[in-house]
This record gives structure tokens, C-alpha cells and sequence, in this order.
């Protein structure tokens, strides 16, 4: 058994599972029930590395994590694109044509919508994919299933009743690896740049501190803001831009906006996942 760790979010068997061990097969993937969790398990020394599930290309941003990503001590220092593959998992011996209810998280339901419609399954909402299929492991209900990974199937003693489920192929979750300490990566890698930023509360003030990107010629891939607080006026800005601190066009942007910003934080610069190429 390898010493090092990497911690998720969720039981065994779920899509963060799966991205640890596809991503680091030499470590030991350990399961936690928050993400605050398993921020805290890097932090605390308990892991290397953490696996945070951000974005998914069908359901969205994932809630929480963009407040919970600056309020840490770690960096980011890796990206990972992870193809989800729904399939749906019964007891051993149950039958496709005897399923009544299918079990799953929110959002797995939605994507596999005409599949369960086709079949004319009552869906049941639960917390996460991979406590569902323990769900109906445990349960011994030949009538219910749920709608996980091939990997919660063998970790959980379930049968793969129908294979890749889902209405669309193009289910993509990008995972952050986050670490105690950032990884220098060399100036010939494709690198992203993530940091967080507030503006100063005048007019037109966005539009001037992300000018200098344009005019560098820095390509912005990911801009979302949020708020931070009851009162609506405080809003943080979360960015990922293509390139590395010490390139001179995103060097000059980034003094830009520390200008016209009351706050710049980086949060990580890592190797651009080869996937963002390929889409």
C-alpha cells in the first residue's frame, strides 16, 4: 500500500474516486464526508493531494467550492478533465424489466432523463451517486437501482444492469488537485493561471482592471463572480487565464488589475490538462 494519499469528497466508488485513481494510481485514495474535509486532510497532513471536483460540462459550477478554494491554505497544482460514464447498478440477479425506482444524486438523474423515462422508472433523488448504490446494496430490493460508476459497482457488490445511460456523451467534470505547497512548472508547458480578485467599487471598474488582457493578448478561459457576502455590494471574481505569471503579457495584466483592484490572490498555476486541447 502506497504511503501517499489523495482525498476526496464522497464514498468510495463515486467520480471523484475514480478521477484520483485514474489521475494518481500511486496513491491511496481517501474518502471524506465534506469538502471542507478534505481540504483540511491536506492541510492537516493527512493527505498529499486533494481531488475537488469545480465545473461539470452539463450540471455547472459546483456550489461551495469557489468560497471554499480561497479560504484555504492550499494551491492548486493540477487540473483534471474526467469523462463521466453513468451506469445503471442493481442487486445480482435482478432484471432490467422487474426495476421500479432508480436512485441517484440530482444532477445524475437529469442526465440520464430519457433512459429512465424509456423505462418508466419512478427516479429518487439522493445526496451523492456512490451512496446510492450502497443504497441498494444494502437494501437487497431487486426492484431498485442506482445510477453510479462501474467502479461503485465492483466496490459494492452490485451488477452493471445497462451500461453508459446517459443522454449526452459529452459529460466532462474538471477536477482541481490542491496541495500544502505550489509546483514550479516550466515556461515551456501550457500552464493555467487561477486567482481570485475584487474591484474597487467605482464605475466601470471591471472593464479597466481586465483591459490589460486583452491589450497582452491573454486568453481569459474562465471568468465567474459571486458574492460574498448578505449585502450584495461585495462581489469576488474567480479566473483562470491561459499562461504563466512571468509571461510578459499576463505579467503586465496582472499589475493592470492589481490597480484597479482592492484585492488579487492567486490561487495556483499548474499544467493545463491535456483534454482542454482535445474538446
Amino acid at each position: 500500500m502506497s504511503d501517499l494519499k489523495i482525498a476526496f469528497q464522497g464514498y468510495p466508488g463515486s467520480y471523484s474516486d475514480m478521477a484520483c485513481r485514474d489521475r494518481y494510481p500511486d496513491h491511496e485514495p481517501l474518502a471524506c464526508e465534506a469538502f471542507e474535509d478534505a481540504f483540511a486532510s491536506v492541510a492537516e497532513g493527512k493527505a498529499d493531494l486533494a481531488m475537488i471536483p469545480i465545473e461539470n460540462s452539463v450540471a455547472g459550477r459546483v456550489a461551495d467550492i469557489h468560497h471554499l478554494l480561497p479560504e484555504s491554505s492550499l494551491q492548486i497544482v493540477g487540473e483534471a478533465f474526467h469523462r463521466v460514464r453513468h451506469q445503471l447498478l442493481g442487486l445480482r440477479g435482478a432484471r432490467l424489466g422487474g426495476l421500479r425506482t432508480v436512485h441517484s444524486h440530482p444532477h445524475a438523474l437529469a442526465q440520464c432523463r430519457e433512459f429512465i423515462r424509456s423505462r418508466r422508472l419512478r427516479p429518487v433523488a439522493e445526496a451523492d451517486t456512490a451512496g446510492s448504490a450502497i443504497l441498494i446494496a444494502e437494501g437487497g430490493d431487486p426492484t431498485k437501482a442506482a445510477i453510479a460508476s462501474a467502479l461503485a459497482a465492483g466496490i459494492h457488490g452490485l451488477s452493471v444492469l445497462a451500461p453508459d445511460i446517459a443522454d449526452a456523451s459529452t459529460n466532462i467534470t474538471r477536477f482541481l488537485v490542491m496541495a500544502r505547497e505550489p509546483v514550479r512548472v516550466p515556461r515551456d508547458v501550457d500552464a493555467i493561471t487561477t486567482f481570485v480578485f475584487q474591484v474597487r467599487n467605482l464605475p466601470g471598474a471591471l472593464y479597466k482592471a481586465l483591459g490589460g488582457f486583452a491589450t497582452g493578448g491573454v486568453n481569459m478561459q474562465k471568468l465567474e463572480s459571486y458574492m460574498l457576502d448578505a449585502s450584495f455590494t461585495s462581489t469576488q471574481f474567480y479566473c483562470d487565464v491561459a499562461g504563466h505569471p512571468e509571461d510578459t503579457g499576463v505579467a503586465k495584466a496582472l499589475e493592470e488589475l492589481r490597480f484597479f483592484s482592492r484585492s488579487v490572490r492567486i490561487l495556483g498555476v499548474y499544467p493545463a490538462d491535456p483534454m482542454r486541447t482535445e474538446r
